[in-house]
């Protein structure tokens, strides 16, 4: 019997007004027809806008504005060119502290819809530089032939094309001013349809960025690389497969961006594929209130769970008794082994271990931790809490990228082991986008 090829349902073309009644963890508008929840970019609760669709479900669908029939007191005029088609930001149309406003908004509702847990006091938000403040990124590279231009930067948004932009204002200058320099350098390559990405990684100093190449480049090429890279102050690398392979161009030396936290003396070393936080000023600011918080000492014995290259483990130190850090990634544990080395602490230990994955047989996991450190992926801590049955913390700081994973692991913290969400914040890290970093303190 011959199946014939289910088509997808037409989207209508006129333009639908509706009335914006909230707003997404993301950052989009919502409201109904019949019933149905629409999800709209760049719309804010309050306003009446024409939009048109973009996507159907059954249960729901998408749409972007085309007219605004009346401005939330809280719009703005977005300061970049290409907002809207490129997708690296979500909130440039949101005052800013408008923005931080909605994001403490969304935890506070995430902690009872969620986790079944009551507000806590707030703390006041940590804000920071609005723009210029990124420092870590991947960014795509597309030749296009028609055009006989290679495009650098971001993909638009909801759509797996690389958006046409020649600048970007919340990256860090020394990139995010040279997108356009960056392609008109690469179409000269022979290889210029071989590079896929370019990772980025700024330092306090020193800026590297990480070519991954699908074939290896000729003599001219790196020719015209170094040139680059010695005219604009960058280091250049490639990257032919995996992290592990990004090696400076030929005769070139290696560079090693860092960061470092003035306030505690301690300086970082990275390399440009590791993970370390986008925005320095907020990530200073976040470390010093987790220390306040905690207010170590000599008798404390600190677990510090997933700690990557020891961002909280190495300050924790310079207080703490002991503090023992725990990582999934080895090559990020063996970095913050050296980094523990490099800035002179030894009372620091560091294990790689899975901790999605039953732990309580390592010998580290048979401690007891009077504070816990916790700093997860979106996915959250959920497996690994548990265990603090056995280490009965009676502090708990929790750092999250994700309200909701938060939120949940509160419940559980909460309703389930016996602790307090005593206060929980927003942090800045990611101005201009729907991303919400926060910070939780729980008690016996």
């Amino acid at each position: 019997m011959k199946r014939t090829r289910s088509r997808k349902k037409k989207l209508p073309e006129e333009a639908v007004r509706i009335h914006i009644e909230s707003l997404t963890h993301d950052g989009r508008g919502v409201g109904h027809i019949d019933g149905k929840a629409i999800f709209i970019d760049e719309a804010l609760p309050g306003e009446e806008v024409d939009f048109i669709y973009t996507d159907s479900r059954k249960d729901y669908a998408e749409g972007r504005v085309v007219a605004l029939h009346n401005r939330a007191p809280e719009r703005v005029d977005a300061a970049c060119p290409h907002y809207g088609v490129c997708g690296g930001c979500s909130f440039q149309h949101v005052e800013a502290s408008a923005q931080i406003s909605i994001k403490q908004g969304l935890l506070e509702e995430q902690f009872k819809r969620i986790g079944k847990v009551d507000s806590p006091e707030l703390w006041q938000p940590l804000t920071g530089p609005h723009w210029g403040y990124r420092r870590k990124a991947r960014m795509g590279v597309k030749y296009v032939q028609k055009k006989d231009r290679v495009l650098v930067g971001f993909r638009e948004k909801r759509h797996p094309y690389l958006a046409e932009i020649d600048s970007c204002i919340v990256m860090h200058e020394s990139v995010g001013t040279r997108l356009t320099a960056l392609g008109e350098m690469i179409v000269q390559l022979s290889i210029r349809e071989k590079i896929p990405q370019i990772e980025v990684a700024i330092g306090d100093e020193a800026c590297v960025l990480a070519f991954r190449v699908l074939e290896p480049p000729t003599t001219a090429d790196q020719a015209i690389m170094r040139a680059f890279g010695h005219a604009h102050g960058l280091s250049i690398c490639l990257q032919s497969k995996g992290p592990d392979t990004i090696v400076p161009l030929d005769g070139e030396p290696e560079v090693i961006p860092t960061y470092s936290l003035p306030d505690h003396g301690i300086t970082f070393k990275f390399r440009p594929a590791m993970f370390t936080q986008v925005n320095y000023d907020i990530n200073r600011q976040m470390i010093n209130r987790v220390l306040e918080t905690l207010q170590l000492n000599a008798n404390d014995t600190v677990l510090d769970l997933f700690c990557g290259l020891g961002n909280f483990t190495l300050p924790m130190a310079k207080y703490a008794g002991r503090v023992i850090g725990i990582e999934g990634d080895q090559p990020l544990v063996n970095h913050a082994k050296a980094n523990a080395q490099f800035n002179g602490i030894d009372n620091v230990e560091f294990y790689a271990a899975d901790l999605s994955k039953d732990i309580s047989g390592e010998p580290w996991a048979q401690h007891k931790f009077n504070k816990i450190m916790l700093d997860p992926s979106r996915a959250g801590a959920a497996e690994v809490l548990p265990l603090f049955k056995r280490w009965q913390p009676e502090q708990i700081v929790y750092v999250s990228c994700n309200p909701s994973t938060l939120a949940r692991d509160a419940g559980i913290l909460v309703n389930e082991l016996g602790y307090t969400l005593v206060k929980a914040g927003v942090m800045d890290m990611f101005p201009q986008t729907g991303h919400v970093e926060s910070i939780a303190l729980f008690c016996k």
